[in-house]
């Protein structure tokens, strides 16, 4: 292998906007996300209200609950 053309291999330190860190391997030194593990909404079953408010209330109103109009 050539020498020199690899980058340089880190121990980045992650950090989500809810606060939560941990540590992976990267190229990059420090890495910011928005939502991580531990906020996420499929792995914490809860459901942000704001981002999912209106979306849910039109797939009803579209589709309405198929199992009735069966």
């Amino acid at each position: 292998m050539k020498q020199g053309i690899h980058p340089k291999y880190y121990q980045a330190k992650v950090t989500c906007n809810c606060g939560n860190t941990f540590t992976t391997g990267s190229t990059r030194p420090e890495i910011h996300v928005e939502t991580c593990s531990k906020c996420h909404p499929f792995y914490t079953g809860q459901q942000r209200v704001a981002s999912a408010k209106g979306r849910i209330e039109r797939f009803n109103k579209k589709y309405g609950n198929l199992s009735e109009n069966k």
